[in-house]
């Protein structure tokens, strides 16, 4: 099947691309980081959690595991094929309108870094739609050096290698990131637009959305808790 890859963005591999350029077989053979464990220790046990962006469920599947109920939001539906045992909804996450609050609402995978701003904007004002009073935004945010620290390299211990090959900028503020995921029988690569946001820039664009940081829940400040002003 074709898609329409969104402006600047390419994935080159075996199976599905979806149109920010993520490979669909990829993601299913990515292991889960400690994505799961951060936002089990930041939200009340058993909250009901829209995750925007859920990809193939690599954290949908343990955060239900841990007892949470996740509502599944993906505009890939063959990213959300495989999601097992929540509820999904396929379509885009900057036009979500559900009609319904969630105790969380999750925006991880350095969604926030999108590259045209007026879909970050968006996207935050989904998270705000979409979360209950009284509860919680969470969003991934990049590291600090995540576009200076470049090329990079990170050998999983599974057996496979991830490669931040280049992050050159394209005007704007904007940069264009190139990724390579290179397996020992296949080779992904995506190509991506993203735009840095210091500390001050992203309180910013929360702000502006009507969202404040309630706590930065990681020592390395990627992971924020914030809620809505007021």
């Amino acid at each position: 099947m074709t898609v329409e890859m969104r402006e600047g963005h390419e994935g080159t591999g075996p199976g599905a691309i979806t149109p920010d350029g993520c490979a669909v077989d990829l993601y299913a053979r990515l292991p889960v980081g400690d994505e799961p464990d951060v936002i089990a220790g930041a939200v009340p046990a058993g909250a009901h959690i829209l995750e925007l962006g859920s990809g193939v469920g690599r954290v949908t599947h343990p955060l239900l595991e841990r007892g949470f109920t996740v509502t599944a939001v993906d505009e890939s539906a063959e990213m959300l094929g495989r999601v097992r045992g929540a509820r999904t909804i396929c379509g885009s996450i900057e036009e979500l309108d559900l009609g319904e609050t969630f105790d969380v609402v999750l925006l991880a995978s350095f969604l926030v870094h999108a590259g045209d701003a007026e879909v970050r904007r968006d996207l935050l004002r989904t998270c705000v739609r979409h979360v209950a009073e009284g509860g919680c935004v969470l969003i991934q945010r990049e590291g600090e050096d995540y576009h200076t620290k470049v090329p990079r390299e990170r050998v999983d211990p599974s057996g496979f290698t991830v490669r931040i090959v280049s992050a050159e900028p394209v005007g704007g503020g904007v940069n264009s990131v190139r990724a390579e995921y290179v397996f020992p029988d296949a080779v992904w690569t995506q190509t991506f637009l993203a735009r840095p946001l210091t500390k001050e820039q992203f309180e910013e664009a929360l702000a502006e959305a009507g969202l404040e940081v309630d706590a930065y829940l990681t020592p390395d400040g990627t992971w924020v808790r914030a809620v809505p002003v007021g």
